[in-house]
């Protein structure tokens, strides 16, 4: 092949590799893009479960509140060494807007007023609470995860966990975490390391 060949092909698959590499956008130069009025989340919500039939009413205050749930200690302890709360902050739950903090509520009523009809039935077992929390259209799907007594499901906007037992009944409505314990959905807490 001659020298004349070779770079005549060469100058092709550069100009080929060129116009490839600045044709991938689908935005040109000088032309901008319509932006819709309603933001998309980058994820897919998860589906929602346990609704009230209204919306409660939102509280005044507008910023989020810290989750009920147990946060690393951020207290200058002697034994922590000082970066206790980032090596831990996978534990932590996401905080909730005073909104959703009233839409999880209403959800937790919700699924109280159930799972307080299997404990007066005297029956609390896995295959009853399961069938408590479908009542109100919580499935898989919904992160339903049971265990020994708790149970922790996620309503599509919080998370709803606690315990039930023959003797009482626990709630409490806290936002998912950022490193759910592996296999059992996003409100149980990750008991391990990251």
């Amino acid at each position: 092949m001659s020298l004349t060949t070779r770079l005549s092909q060469s100058a092709a698959a550069a100009a080929l590799l060129a116009l490839t590499v600045t044709a991938c956008g689908t935005e040109h130069a000088g032309q901008q893009q319509a932006q819709s009025a309603i933001p998309r989340p980058s994820f897919t919500p998860r589906p929602k479960c346990a609704q009230p039939a209204e919306a409660p009413p939102t509280p005044a205050s507008s910023s989020p509140t810290a989750s009920t749930t147990a946060t690393p200690q951020q207290g200058t302890n002697d034994d922590q060494p000082p970066n206790y709360a980032d090596n831990h902050a996978y534990r932590m739950a996401a905080e909730l807007s005073p909104a959703k903090r009233a839409m999880g509520e209403a959800s937790a009523a919700l699924i109280e007023s159930e799972l307080e009809k299997a404990r007066k039935e005297g029956d609390v077992s896995e295959n009853r609470i399961t069938k408590a929390l479908a009542h109100l259209g919580c499935g898989k799907e919904h992160g339903v995860f049971i265990w020994d007594s708790f149970y922790s499901v996620h309503t599509g906007d919080v998370c709803v966990s606690g315990h039930v037992t023959e003797q009482e009944l626990t709630i409490q409505v806290h936002g998912a975490y950022a490193e759910p314990q592996p296999g059992t959905g996003p409100c149980v807490e990750n008991r391990g390391g990251h």
